[in-house]
């Protein structure tokens, strides 16, 4: 317990440092020093004024219960996930203007091998698309098209499980583009955090940021952009998989009904995609 205390009052943190029999929780400790905890005591490390992560500790609930105290979220034994995020030209259906994807490796998002591009559409990005994504028609003027890039795309994500905030929206636009991709499944951190954080008062990808305090300082660009939403996104799915034991069960909150990685994949019904 002394050493717990020692190591997280010299990362900064505030208060009493609680060790219960499932986790440590602490007070004024962003992100990157609780997952340094972690790693060095091995259990779970919560900040204790954000209601999501209570959940960590408290007693099972139907709707996604704690990790037990004898096991944690073990990340290497994931399969290969990549988290992805697609901007729009602001059509129905949308055509894309930008695509990003970070890969997931050993719990952690791993910038230096993320990809993101830009795409010239073949229809004009909207005043409105702009307004939320900020980039311009002017942007994209010499960007190459989607026929230029559209294999190389394919080729990172076949196969491989892919994760998004909302990701009925990412998927559907990604398959209309390439009716032959087939990933090995889908995980909606929309779904897993409406499932791990039932009192959440919002689950947009802002207010779960918010809510789990997760630390957005280090990563690049802007809100709205691909590549910074496919990052934030990433930190978010860390932050949500450690209240599960397994990835079978974080499978069973994450992934939607009858998209790849479920019991009945199927094509989602493009009335539902809206995208910038």
């Amino acid at each position: 317990m002394e050493d717990v205390t020692e190591q997280a009052r010299a990362l900064g943190a505030i208060g009493d440092v609680e060790v219960n029999e499932r986790a440590i929780i602490v007070e004024g400790l962003n992100e990157p020093p609780r997952s340094f905890l972690q790693r060095c005591f091995g259990c779970q490390v919560h900040d204790r004024d954000k209601p999501c992560n209570h959940r960590r500790t408290a007693a099972p609930t139907s709707a996604g219960p704690p990790p037990s105290k004898e096991t944690v979220m073990d990340f290497g034994t994931w399969p290969r996930v990549l988290v992805v995020d697609v901007e729009g030209n602001g059509a129905q259906p949308p055509d894309l203007v930008e695509v990003a994807a970070i890969p997931m490796v050993h719990g952690s998002p791993v910038p230096s091998s993320a990809r993101s591009t830009l795409l010239r559409p073949p229809n004009p990005i909207t005043p409105f698309a702009t307004r939320v994504h900020r980039i311009t028609n002017q942007d994209v003027a010499t960007a190459p098209t989607w026929e230029q890039v559209g294999a190389r795309v394919h080729a990172d994500l076949e196969g491989t499980w892919i994760a998004a905030h909302n990701a009925h929206v990412d998927y559907g636009v990604l398959l209309r583009h390439m009716p032959q991709w087939r990933p090995a499944g889908v995980l909606d951190t929309l779904r897993l955090a409406r499932a791990t954080c039932p009192a959440a008062g919002g689950y947009s990808l802002d207010a779960l940021i918010d809510l789990t305090g997760i630390d957005l300082a280090a990563v690049p660009g802007q809100r709205h952009r691909a590549g910074f939403d496919a990052h934030a996104t990433a930190l978010l799915l860390l932050d949500l998989a450690a209240h599960y034991d397994t990835w079978d069960a974080l499978l069973a909150a994450a992934v939607p009904p009858k998209m790849p990685g479920a019991s009945l994949p199927a094509t989602p019904n493009s009335e539902d995609q809206t995208l910038w």
